[in-house]
């Protein structure tokens, strides 16, 4: 039975949208069936640096710890819901080995460090601390190989982005590779992984699928490719977790305009 704990975290947003983020959570909350669902109250405080280079930085180490205490509390797959993707460390971390492919379908690579990331926003930086590499606070140790990466329907990428994945490996796919469902389970199976975790930025969507992000993108995947290709690669491989990120409808009403494209996509996934 597929677990769900729902996370509305906003802290790692550089959007103008990043209150909405919490409304997105609830929403899609909502949704999901009570008795298996476990929803965090957002955090009352935005938090600060520290002396570091990621905005709010000790709100994203607390609400790290509780995604983590909530995922080690019970068996079985769970899907997290946020917020914003900052979330998807813990939840990577919950289920790392060294038999663990990750895939990251996101219209940004989010490979950015403090160093070079031009907002300080941590959900930039997410799957570059999957591979181990940032902010100490904020990153896997030992970190998943770039070579168990698989970036997925990536549209927007900066040249410290690019540099990154062409020098370590990381395999990637358009938008329009995932036309074909089987495109997305032979890169993971090519990884060697035996087992997969799979994250989802709703921003990974064609524009035309979907209202609630905050920072869409031109000529994204659309709707059906996208679950096709989900689907199929559960088929291949065992999922050892999922999350699903970064809604942020702009009113209630835009929001059920756009859950059904998000249950469709969370059905593939659990």
């Amino acid at each position: 039975m597929t677990r769900f704990v729902v996370a509305p975290q906003w802290q790692g947003s550089s959007s103008s949208r990043a209150m909405q983020l919490i409304d997105g959570a609830e929403a899609i909350a909502g949704d999901l069936p009570r008795a298996s669902t476990t929803v965090l109250d957002p955090l009352p405080e935005a938090g600060d640096a520290q002396g570091t280079g990621v905005h709010r930085l000790s709100a994203l180490v607390r609400m790290r710890a509780l995604i983590e205490d909530a995922l080690g509390s019970g068996d079985g797959q769970t899907v997290l819901v946020g917020g914003d993707s900052g979330v998807t460390l813990a939840a990577v971390s919950a289920v790392a080995g060294d038999d663990l492919a990750v895939v990251w379908l996101d219209a940004h690579a989010d490979l950015h460090t403090a160093e070079t990331s031009p907002s300080g926003a941590f959900h930039g930086m997410v799957l570059r601390a999957v591979a181990g590499e940032g902010e100490e606070l904020l990153r896997l140790s030992p970190g998943i190989p770039p070579s168990r990466l698989v970036l997925a329907g990536t549209r927007t990428m900066a040249a410290e982005e690019v540099r990154y994945a062409a020098e370590n490996g990381l395999r990637r796919l358009s938008a329009s590779d995932l036309a074909d469902p089987a495109a997305l389970a032979e890169a993971v199976f090519a990884t060697g992984a035996s087992r997969v975790f799979v994250h989802v930025d709703l921003d990974v969507l064609d524009p035309a699928e979907i209202s609630g992000v905050a920072l869409p993108e031109p000529f994204g995947v659309p709707a059906a490719d996208l679950v096709a290709s989900l689907r199929r690669l559960r088929e291949t491989l065992p999922l050892a977790g999922a999350s699903l990120t970064e809604f942020s409808p702009s009113s209630p009403t835009a929001a059920v305009d756009d859950l059904g494209t998000i249950l469709r996509i969370i059905g593939a996934l659990a």
